[in-house]
């Protein structure tokens, strides 16, 4: 039941990393994707989080990285007179500009956000805290969002401290960011198979690219294994 979409993706990647090929990758998480249909149907719990996971192609275990003119043209494309358009602008721009996890994402509190230290508190896997550093437009557009269109929602009162909500005034579902993301990329002409962890995965790519140094975005990621990080 605690198996993640995060976890299942983790696990891929870890199978890379021992050499094993595209095709026995692809045996292996359709073993798992057979299981948790099985468990689903027997009710044993609710969620599948193989549901989104695509199988490994010609030997890559990680969804495309995207550009930044790729991640340009999906903020472009948010029409932002929507009464959702800020949330979901600030959503794409936390993803991809602080490299969370979408579990990271959902339960993001508004009082982990650190305005004048430029930074925010993200509990990761296990539970495990980190740092991760946000810059002052990422923090721009969240204010944007937090001081009008969720001012204006009915807000659960289990979720007033909970920065990202839907319409009803709940925390969103992980289903519910692949379906934002989908949309945007569909609205850019984006072709690519893409999902919320693309987003995490451009953030490392990118940075690294920079010049960044491996063991700052292994924490920044929180990552307990630089060997993951390696990947990119």
């Amino acid at each position: 039941k605690d198996i993640s979409h995060d976890d299942i993706e983790s696990f891929l990647s870890y199978l890379y990393e021992l050499g094993f090929s595209a095709s026995s990758q692809a045996r292996i998480l359709s073993g798992i994707k057979k299981f948790y249909k099985y468990v689903i149907q027997e009710k044993l719990v609710s969620e599948n989080p193989t549901e989104l996971i695509s199988s490994p192609n010609l030997g890559r275990h990680l969804p495309d990285v995207l550009s930044y003119e790729e991640i340009s043209a999906m903020i472009d494309s948010i029409d932002l007179s929507h009464p959702l358009g800020h949330r979901n602008k600030a959503i794409i721009e936390v993803l991809y500009g602080c490299g969370l996890r979408v579990s990271e994402l959902i339960t993001l509190k508004i009082s982990n956000i650190y305005i004048n230290d430029e930074f925010i508190r993200v509990f990761g896997k296990g539970n495990k805290e980190r740092l991760v550093p946000i810059s002052k437009s990422i923090l721009k557009t969240i204010e944007l969002y937090v001081k009008g269109e969720r001012l204006h929602q009915p807000i659960n009162s289990k979720h007033t401290d909970t920065l990202f909500i839907n319409r009803r005034g709940n925390s969103l579902s992980r289903q519910m960011i692949f379906l934002i993301i989908k949309e945007l990329a569909d609205k850019a002409g984006i072709k690519k198979n893409i999902g919320p962890h693309t987003l995490r995965h451009s953030f490392a790519t990118h940075l690294l690219e920079g010049g960044a140094d491996l063991r700052a975005v292994q924490q920044m990621l929180g990552h307990a294994s630089i060997n993951t990080t390696e990947i990119y």
